[in-house]
């Protein structure tokens, strides 16, 4: 096993935790939001989508379309910092999905 599929295997155990935290959490969604939402230019859909809708439809989506297509990933993240601002001041407080993210960070930044 290369160090690639490694850190793919990695990776995609932190994605499933990731959707194990927002299921527990309840902010899993059941159905994707209108097309139009995904139309936006701003960081992480952050107009049209709520942090965790993002998290669900575009970063989880993409990341593992990307490892099962084998596509290199990013070689960079920084998601945790938004999820600690998306739970500021909420009611959950999100610390396990800001772990998951910190470890999906941390993966791809090669700390």
């Amino acid at each position: 096993m290369s160090g690639s599929d490694h850190l793919a295997g990695q990776v995609a155990d932190c994605l499933l935790r990731i959707e194990m935290e927002l299921r527990q959490l309840r902010l899993w969604e059941p159905e994707r939001p209108p097309r139009e939402a995904f139309a936006s230019t701003e960081p992480f859909c952050i107009d049209t989508l709520a942090f965790t809708q993002w998290l669900q439809f575009v970063f989880l989506e993409r990341m593992a379309m990307m490892i099962e297509s084998g596509q290199p990933l990013p070689a960079v993240s920084g998601i945790a910092p938004m999820a600690e601002e998306y739970f500021r001041g909420r009611k959950e407080s999100g610390l396990g999905l800001i772990r998951e993210l910190e470890a999906v960070d941390r993966l791809l930044s090669g700390q």
